[in-house]
């Protein structure tokens, strides 16, 4: 028998098609409804601007960068994690005390802001509560050297009033997810 005449397998047609890739894009969340951006926009300029007004009146600054954070993230992804009043609140109380703590060790300077992150970062993951805008307000503390007595308060009030119209904006849209969706 020659070469040529040998039976040669027929293709394999029953192997499966290699699945098709989505594009990147369609990986993103939903765009929302100009209502729902509305809203969400609102409730954090809001919030913003009552922590702008309240530092004008006492006269120090309680709007601080990583407050604009979390309250992008509380009225903007209120079902995320990092969003929850346990990350918020908890999560800016120990980048304080490691600010504090490392400024304390180290002084003040970049590079001592840059390790203070860093042991935010893994405390907030030990503790579960993540929040990374509180990685900024322990960078913040270092570079800035606030006086605790002042400082801790109005980070905890800014933080509790961040919470609070956060609970409030997402009962007054009746379609909006509600915030929180846990507390503890």
């Amino acid at each position: 028998m020659s070469i040529d005449a040998a039976p040669r397998p027929a293709p394999d047609r029953a192997a499966p098609e290699a699945p098709r890739r989505r594009p990147v894009a369609g990986r993103a969340p939903a765009r929302p409804t100009p209502a729902a951006a509305f809203h969400s926009i609102s409730a954090a300029t809001a919030v913003l601007l009552g922590l702008a007004a309240i530092g004008a009146v006492i006269h120090e600054p309680v709007l601080i960068p990583p407050l604009a954070a979390s309250a992008a993230l509380v009225h903007n992804a209120p079902a995320l994690p990092l969003a929850q009043p346990r990350s918020v609140v908890g999560g800016h109380l120990l980048g304080a005390a490691v600010g504090y703590g490392v400024l304390a060790a180290a002084g003040s300077s970049a590079w001592a802001a840059a390790v203070a992150a860093g042991v935010t970062l893994a405390l907030m993951i030990a503790a579960r509560t993540p929040h990374s805008p509180a990685c900024a307000t322990a960078v913040v503390i270092v570079l800035q050297t606030p006086a605790p007595a002042r400082f801790v308060p109005l980070l905890v009030g800014a933080t509790v009033l961040l919470v609070a119209t956060g609970c409030a904006a997402s009962r007054i849209r009746r379609t909006a997810l509600k915030y929180p969706t846990y507390w503890w």
